[in-house]
């Protein structure tokens, strides 16, 4: 009898072992099979209310609705773009994204260390095999900004201030420019480059100086420098127009609208094929007005019709049509 009670409990034994086994094993293949992302966040990092916080929103909309599990680094943790590439490629990432132009020497310089491994590069275009690159037709958004700046304009002069001299964001600023000038030829438009994006009382002090022009309405693409354009313009009861995402809420005053670039919208469209077709498109994804890759947040604090509205539609159509140049 003892000897048949200790083989029963020696079987309960067994059973519970084996069920907490394929309960284990289950629980490690699930994870397993949930895609991790780690990204490299541009160089202001979390908080700038523009580029870096758009894209966190895109990778937080993954997780949620695709099952990602995602990981990111920031430039004051790092210290270099590089380390952070090399430590989220050695936390085992599925895909590590650099996020901004100024991350593509050192993404380039790793994805060849790492043939193998997925790189997505966000603002700027890769030749690598390895890199899928994810791009933008920022002059198509600028230019709206441009035309509802000359709608808002009374003394037809009007700035823009860009965080660094660089390709990039010369297609913001010809973008602004050419939408101005559709609708009001002789306006003028003050363009500077400010040399940094994270110094938003450098980004007062030169919205300061546009003010004291008589600039009435202010462009930034100049990441948080931009920011202290948008609170100046509020200080000195003149408008402004942000950039990337919803800057609204930085100046209320002030803030017309927004050039929103669609990080967030991009990303999660790019992860979405590699959930579901576990590969990367190749080679560049580029995304305008018609890709709802850029756009214009809502209009406030000004009075806006009905006309207006139509008439920026009309230049929007224009531009999905073709019939517009924006560069």
């Amino acid at each position: 009898m003892k000897q048949q009670r200790r083989i029963w409990h020696l079987v309960i034994a067994l059973l519970v072992i084996l069920m907490m086994t394929g309960c284990s094993t289950k629980e490690t293949v699930t994870k397993k099979d949930r895609i991790k992302v780690g990204i490299m966040l541009s160089d202001v990092g979390l908080g700038d209310q523009s580029f870096s916080d758009s894209a966190f929103r895109g990778l937080m909309k993954a997780r949620d609705e695709l099952g990602i599990i995602f990981d990111y680094r920031e430039l004051k943790d790092t210290k270099t773009y590089e380390q952070g590439l090399k430590e989220l490629i050695k936390d085992g990432n599925d895909v590590v994204i650099g996020l901004g132009f100024m991350v593509q020497e050192d993404l380039e310089k790793v994805a060849k260390q790492y043939p193998k491994q997925r790189f997505i590069l966000v603002d700027s275009v890769s030749d690598l095999p390895n890199v899928t690159s994810i791009t933008f037709k920022e002059d198509e958004g600028s230019f709206l900004a441009g035309v509802v700046a000359a709608l808002v304009t009374k003394t037809n002069r009007l700035g823009f201030i860009g965080g660094a001299d660089v390709p990039l964001i010369r297609k913001f600023a010809a973008g602004f420019e050419k939408g101005v000038h559709a609708v009001k030829p002789s306006a003028s438009v003050h363009i500077v480059y400010a040399g940094d994006f994270g110094n938003d009382r450098l980004g007062a002090q030169i919205a300061r100086e546009m003010f004291d022009q008589k600039s009435d309405v202010v462009y930034t693409a100049a990441g948080f420098t931009g920011v202290g354009a948008l609170r100046e313009a509020e200080a000195r009861g003149v408008y402004a127009i942000g950039v990337d995402s919803d800057q609204y809420f930085y100046a209320e005053k002030a803030v017309v609208t927004s050039m929103v670039k669609n990080v967030d919208v991009a990303l999660f469209r790019v992860l979405k094929q590699y959930v579901e077709k576990g590969e990367l498109p190749t080679g560049t994804v580029q995304l305008g007005l018609a890709e709802n890759g850029v756009g214009l947040a809502p209009i406030r604090v000004i009075p806006w019709d009905d006309q207006k509205q139509q008439l920026l539609e009309q230049w929007k159509q224009n531009i999905v049509d073709g019939k517009v140049a924006t560069k």
